[in-house]
């Protein structure tokens, strides 16, 4: 999904078993992925919270749709201030989430390479796309970690990191002592063997099911580029599963996330080429549906 802190929009990606869109704000872009078992007028998705999570900070959302074309996905680029990557279940190898996503980070890429400032974020399966996107290699293996919540093992290279900055003494001091990100996910990754990503991103923490490390949160050395295998959005804005946090250090932990993001992407001036066209993008044309009886998402969009 993409968010937007002025008059244009910004995108992202989230998922619920349909194919992942994206969105923006600032504005972001929130990428949808395919649903599992599709409807003809629902085909793909996108949980809200990840559209609160970036409102909250002063983001506004338009969803990104996947198979759409090259160039549509071009103009796009130039009207959003950001994208995120969003958890779900598909592929991150073929899919039509894994095509968008690997357009909007290349664009990405060549526009910062030019000094056109364009932030990326990646959360648990969008982390794991971001880090298969950098080093066209998959670096995941099996973890007991589809449930839990867990406090940061934060590596010496968090001290001169961009995301923590302005995260206050006690939240970080929180973070590291009590399990404060929630992790849904069956893949973690080690890249300790991968020059690719080694070179690119620095490692900010790392967590352990009890047997194995693995990496839970990065940010590249030189463009503003993020992902964390937690889930920062659901401590606000998900309700659904007892293992969620919702304590008022996480609850913070949410927000100086979001902050930190929409604070990236309110570097660059981005926009749409009228206001017609931007009233037409935002996620307020759709309405989510509350699927909290039968999902691990309060709520959902359907495209």
């Amino acid at each position: 999904m993409v968010l937007s802190t002025t008059s244009s929009s910004l995108g992202a990606v989230t998922c619920f078993r349909l194919q992942k869109c994206l969105l923006y704000f600032f504005l972001f872009r929130v990428l949808a992925q395919e649903v599992t078992s599709p409807k003809p007028d629902q085909t793909a998705y996108i949980a809200a919270s990840y559209v609160k999570f970036l409102e909250a900070a002063g983001a506004r959302v338009v969803p990104v749709m996947i198979n759409k074309t090259l160039e549509e996905y071009k103009t796009l680029f130039s009207s959003i201030n950001g994208i995120l990557y969003p958890g779900g279940g598909v592929s991150i190898i073929s899919s039509g989430y894994q095509r968008a996503a690997k357009i909007f980070y290349d664009l990405a890429i060549e526009a910062n390479k030019r000094g056109d400032y364009f932030p990326v974020w990646g959360t648990c399966l969008g982390f794991e796309q971001l880090m298969y996107l950098t080093s066209e290699k998959s670096q995941l293996f099996h973890t007991n970690t589809s449930g839990v919540a867990l406090p940061l093992n934060f590596t010496p290279e968090v001290k001169g990191s961009r995301m923590f900055e302005d995260f206050p003494p006690d939240l970080m001091s929180a973070l590291s002592a009590e399990p404060l990100t929630e992790n849904s996910h069956q893949w973690s990754l080690t890249y300790n063997t991968n020059e690719d990503l080694k070179s690119f991103y620095k490692v900010l923490s790392t967590n352990t099911d009890g047997n194995t490390e693995f990496v839970s949160t990065v940010e590249a050395y030189s463009y503003p580029v993020y992902g964390t295998q937690w889930h920062p959005e659901k401590n606000a804005f998900e309700w659904s599963r007892p293992y969620i946090p919702h304590s008022p250090s996480a609850v913070r932990t949410t927000f100086y996330t979001a902050h930190f993001f929409v604070s990236e992407a309110r570097k660059n001036f981005h926009r749409f080429q009228s206001k017609e066209e931007e009233i037409k993008a935002l996620i307020y044309n759709y309405n989510p549906v509350y699927t909290g009886n039968a999902s691990a998402f309060e709520q959902i969009y359907l495209f």
